[in-house]
């Protein structure tokens, strides 16, 4: 007989996945290792292509390491912001958080071993992406388990990955997937920072959801959601 869960715990999920947020503002306070144990544990229970497992994670603590990450941000930060025109947008970019590297107390590299379980990995073959899409599962996991201890996690994309690979001596096979931080947030806002802030307003789910084909409309769906006849 199948499993079901409580109306109590379905909701418990889904204000976890509506509360999550990428955090860039940490205190100090280490993350217990119980806690990080737990968080790493519903990461490695994602699904994954041909059951693969594809991922590794690389625990930053080394102060060294990670303010060499920063000056990577930081150069790679500066080529992003000259892309924009010297109007409102450039000025709202220059006052985002957009990274926690130095604060967090621990900062975590996600990668995807391309190679593991080769020559023949059932599934895999016919969309070789699958072991990376298989290690975005594995993150969004490690971020609604964090989430639910209380923990924050910020992605850090303003990066050159190939210079942090290198950094990291990653191996050729290896590719790396996600530089994350880690730790407990001064706060966790009730909206996404660049909702918050006016960058971006979130996309209407009616406006995404199509039917059959590109581009048609699902009306049905969502008229018989709110009732409409």
């Amino acid at each position: 007989m199948a499993e079901y869960f409580t109306p109590q715990e379905r909701q418990t999920l889904y204000r976890v996945i509506e509360a999550r947020r990428d955090i860039r503002q940490f205190t100090s306070d280490p993350v217990p290792l119980d806690v990080l144990k737990r968080i790493l544990a519903a990461a490695h229970h994602a699904p994954s292509v041909g059951f693969m497992q594809p991922w590794n994670f690389i625990l930053i603590t080394s102060l060294t390491m990670r303010r060499r990450v920063r000056e990577l941000f930081e150069r790679t930060n500066a080529q992003e912001l000259a892309k924009l025109a010297y109007d409102q947008r450039q000025k709202l970019y220059r006052t985002l958080k957009l990274e926690g590297i130095l604060e967090a107390p621990l900062n975590i590299a996600v990668t995807c071993d391309r190679q593991r379980d080769q020559p023949f990995v059932l599934g895999h073959a016919p969309t070789p992406e699958t072991d990376l899409y298989s290690t975005c599962l594995a993150i969004q996991n490690m971020w609604l388990a964090a989430r639910a201890e209380g923990v924050g996690v910020g992605w850090v994309s303003i990066l050159d990955y190939q210079d942090v690979a290198r950094l990291l001596d990653l191996p050729p096979s290896v590719q790396l997937v996600a530089y994350l931080c880690m730790g407990y947030p001064v706060t966790f806002s009730t909206r996404p920072l660049l909702e918050e802030v006016g960058w971006k307003a979130r996309t209407p789910l009616e406006s995404l959801v199509y039917t059959n084909t590109w581009g048609e409309p699902a009306r049905s769906f969502f008229e018989e959601e709110v009732g409409v006849s």
